[in-house]
């Protein structure tokens, strides 16, 4: 078991790995989900001002 691991099982009182293991896929779980909020936000933007720059000049 990691370091990280094993201080996340010690602090939530987890003796098992696959305690372990499923809280390191929820952290995974949930970074991704925001790298793909932060990705669409930015791609919102951007296309929302092309959007606008086209319109403007149509």
């Amino acid at each position: 078991m990691g370091s990280i691991s094993k201080r996340i099982a010690d602090m939530f009182g987890l003796r098992s790995e696959e305690g372990v293991t499923a809280i390191e896929y929820g952290l995974l779980a949930g970074l991704i989900a925001v790298a793909i909020v932060a990705a669409v936000t930015l791609v919102g933007t951007n296309l929302a001002t092309t959007f606008n720059t086209i319109a403007t000049k149509i």
